[in-house]
């Protein structure tokens, strides 16, 4: 399974495309659509082009892995479900999907209906040594969730 034109659309909307390196909440030099990285320092440039080229370099990963985990479990996702867990892994990564209640619950039921509940938990960023709820986290894990119900 691969993420949809939707899914990579929400992804797309929620990183934003920023063509010069920055430094993003959880201070990391990041560029593009949310690429991050040894390859990115400060002051870099690219195309829109090399930021597409990119993005789909740090999806394909993720792609990948869901669909390893998934066959590993036995489980099959809707279409929905599989974009909600790309977008969610594509801003915190594999290990912390992995390591999650959402993931347990996915595992025990997918259909279990408290899981786009747990998608909410997610929407704190540590700043200043302070765990801070950021308003656009808490747009995209309300973006997830739905998907997750679609």
């Amino acid at each position: 399974m691969k993420a949809s034109t939707k899914a990579r659309n929400l992804i797309q909307q929620f990183e934003g495309l920023r063509l010069q390196s920055y430094l993003c909440p959880a201070r990391r030099w990041t560029i593009g659509y949310g690429h991050t990285g040894p390859d990115v320092t400060p002051a870099m440039t690219i195309t829109a082009a090399r930021a597409a080229s990119l993005f789909d370099a740090d999806l394909a990963p993720i792609e990948d892995r869901l669909n390893a985990w998934l066959t590993a479990d036995g489980l099959t996702l809707t279409q929905g479900q599989f974009d909600a867990l790309c977008s969610f892994t594509f801003n915190l990564g594999l290990s912390a999907l992995r390591g999650s209640t959402l993931w347990r619950k996915i595992i025990a039921n997918p259909a279990d209906p408290s899981i786009p509940a747990e998608f909410a938990r997610w929407v704190y960023a540590t700043q200043g040594g302070k765990k801070i709820k950021l308003p656009g986290l808490v747009n995209r894990r309300q973006a997830e969730a739905k998907l997750w119900q679609s």
